[in-house]
């Protein structure tokens, strides 16, 4: 049980690492956190890398 316990800690780890790099793109931290857990990873990275920065607000 404890080797699952591990695998768990580093599968939430990466996605939180994901989640990070993604903070400023168009869905925000905690959506590319939660698609890191729901659809791997691997893919959530995938995601981050193919979208784009959220738009800043324009300076009036």
């Amino acid at each position: 049980m404890f080797p699952l316990v591990i695998i768990g800690l580093i599968y939430v780890s990466i996605a939180g690492i994901i989640a990070f790099i993604g903070r400023r793109r168009k869905f925000g931290g905690w959506g590319y956190f939660f698609a890191g857990i729901v659809l791997t990873p691997i893919v959530g990275l995938l995601l981050v890398l193919a979208s784009d920065p959220r738009p800043r607000p324009a300076i009036q």
